[in-house]
């Protein structure tokens, strides 16, 4: 573009405003900030192109510990939500995750206001960034605008070289037909980044009148809704209307469909490059992946409350149309569906993440900052996570501040990013429990007592927020100590009380903090035994009765964590040529080298670098030799 003008100077500029851009440029702007957003398309803003809800395993906590930062998802999805339930209630409290249903279009709509309001908007591609010194100092639009900045963070999700496939039909695009951003990749490979191609794909949206609901099973909400946001902890949504869902499943039909036009498919037809999601399979990958199976569920979701498209969770694809059209009408309840928009696969750009720090930002650009589907990751809490990270250290380091880093033992976003750049991702990464080691002290309902007093120390949270946890931990805190006050003692009325609720009587006395400990019993059914219990919300009792019950095993839990920041604290300078290091395996080398871990713990972490070579690195670290 040769009719290059200056369009302005900002603190922060984000290319994106999907979920991972929203929180990004969102959090800049709360910690003072000039920041503006740069789209391709206004209608990208927090769209939802693939799933229309928010939540589920693991990704519950998530967007607990973004609202705990003084992050936007969980208030917007708590304005938006049009059905809530609380998954895994049948396991332990550590996952438990809530997964809500969204009006997507609303919800949109209102994050767009949040936007407006506290940053600046622009409808631009952006194709080029501009650096000196290994320093961001602006990027560049296809239309030629040129904007200075401090901080640059690249949200761009499936944007990035976006191509849509259907068949044999490709098509450059984003997400529902959106604009893709085709321009900054060529920069980024330019400064020397290795790009990847990854893909995703979506099912059809179908016509809620061409459905024949009554053959499957309603799923229904909670009839207690518990809010995402600790804010709205305790407020009553007994007036809100909820949505159903159902529940199918696809007949031996639909395999046979598949199975005959599998040739027809991008994936097996060889003309898709990128690697799909192992967590989020399409329809024709669980047909080749899981052979003998004959069936498989099927879930319908409505999109909104002012549409009649439905959302067919479980039967993504990128088969041609036409078969698109046998196949969907093979699902129990879909005999007479009526398509309103075909599902497709869609393959974009990512980066290698191993050349990032836990702050997000590159090791090779000072003030470049990557969040979301860039960095290989699914999901919008994932890119969500991400983008508020990206945005708070962005703007810490203009301030000369101390980066905002959370560790594995922090959070679900801190294992969610300690992954990412510790040994990076072949395929789309997706967040679940069993990836963090101390989910029992990470759970979704204590994510404000971890997180909330550190992000208001770096001016993020509000006041009010602080104060709201605060208070909330006390009252728990005061619960737990009342508990152990209150003494049973083996009286027979006592004892028949016990047994008519399935618990053996008492032969000495004890406190009920500790009859709460058996599992049979719960706070609810202790109420029988302690006349002058406070009032305390619910969350507060399940949260407290949580405590109680799995005190040993966070005590110990507690240790490892101690154990583990021990490691954390060691710090490794940059730079180092491990090669030069005696004693150290040639892999080993090799892959610390390549990652630059910023410290102990982290080279621990990485694939290849065995404990013996772990213990020759604290040698050195003793001898000075690796401080960082």
């Amino acid at each position: 573009m040769e009719n290059k003008y200056k369009a302005g100077s900002y603190d922060v500029v984000v290319v994106g405003a999907g979920h991972a851009g929203c929180e990004a440029s969102l959090a800049a702007s709360r910690l003072g900030l000039k920041t503006l957003v740069l789209t391709t398309s206004m209608e990208s803003i927090a769209d939802m192109p693939c799933n229309p809800n928010i939540g589920g395993t693991g990704k519950g906590h998530i967007v607990r510990e973004i609202d705990a930062m003084g992050g936007q998802m969980a208030l917007n999805i708590d304005k938006t939500f049009i059905q809530s339930r609380m998954l895994n209630t049948s396991k332990g409290p550590a996952v438990h995750s809530l997964r809500v249903q969204a009006d997507k279009r609303l919800y949109h709509e209102e994050m767009k206001k949040t936007l407006e309001k506290e940053v600046d908007l622009f409808e631009q591609e952006v194709d080029k960034i501009n650096y000196e010194d290994g320093k961001i100092v602006s990027c560049e639009t296809v239309e030629g605008a040129i904007f200075e900045t401090k901080a640059l963070i690249i949200a761009t999700g499936t944007y990035l070289n976006g191509k849509i496939l259907i068949g044999e039909y490709e098509k450059v695009s984003g997400p529902h037909g959106l604009s893709a951003a085709t321009y900054l990749s060529d920069s980024l490979e330019e400064m020397g980044f290795k790009l990847r191609r990854f893909k995703t794909g979506t099912p059809a949206r179908v016509d809620r009148k061409s459905l024949h609901l009554e053959k499957t099973e309603i799923q229904k909400g909670d009839d207690e809704i518990i809010p995402f946001s600790f804010l709205n902890e305790g407020r009553d949504f007994s007036d809100k209307c909820q949505e159903n869902c159902y529940l199918t499943y696809t007949r031996p039909e639909t395999k046979q469909i598949i199975m005959d036009n599998l040739d027809r498919s991008p994936i097996y037809g060889g003309h898709i490059k990128g690697v799909g999601p192992r967590y989020c399979p399409s329809i024709e990958d669980k047909m080749v992946r899981f052979p003998d199976r004959d069936i498989h569920q099927v879930f319908i979701e409505p999109e909104g409350l002012a549409t009649d498209e439905m959302y067919i969770q479980g039967v993504s694809s990128s088969l041609p149309q036409e078969i698109q059209f046998d196949f969907y009408k093979t699902i129990i309840g879909l005999e007479d569906v009526k398509i309103m928009r075909p599902a497709y696969a869609i393959e974009y750009d990512m980066i290698d993440t191993r050349n990032l720090y836990r702050t997000l930002e590159s090791k090779d650009y000072e003030g470049l900052y990557f969040a979301g589907q860039i960095n290989g990751s699914s999901g919008y809490e994932e890119a969500a996570g991400q983008g508020l990270i990206a945005g708070i250290n962005a703007a810490l380091k203009i301030k000369g501040e101390d980066p905002f880093i959370l560790d594995r033992s922090d959070g679900y976003i801190g294992v969610l990013i300690d992954d990412l750049v510790t040994e990076g991702t072949k395929e789309p990464y997706r967040m679940m429990t069993s990836r963090c080691e101390y989910r029992l002290t990470m759970r979704q309902d204590n994510a404000d007592q971890r997180l909330t007093e550190r992000a208001y120390k770096i001016g993020i949270v509000s006041e009010e927020r602080y104060q709201k946890m605060v208070e909330k931990r006390s009252a728990i805190d005061k619960e737990i100590e009342r508990l152990k006050t209150v003494m049973l003692t083996p009286k027979e009325e006592t004892n028949k009380k016990l047994e008519d609720l399935g618990t053996t009587p008492l032969n000495n006395g004890m406190s009920l903090h500790d009859l709460l400990k058996r599992p049979e019993l719960d706070y609810e059914k202790l109420k029988i035994f302690d006349s002058e219990r406070p009032n305390l919300p619910k969350f507060q009792q399940i949260q407290a009765q949580t405590e109680i019950k799995y005190e040993g095993y966070i005590k110990k839990q507690m240790a490892d964590i101690d154990k583990f920041k021990k490691l954390e604290g060691k710090k490794l300078k940059k730079n180092i040529d491990y090669f030069k290091i005696p004693g150290l395996k040639k892999e080993s080398a090799e892959k610390l080298n390549e990652i630059q871990p910023e410290s102990i713990g982290q080279a621990s972490r990485i694939s290849g670098v065995s404990p013996a070579d772990i213990n020759v690195l604290l040698i050195r670290l003793k001898t000075g030799e690796l401080d960082g």
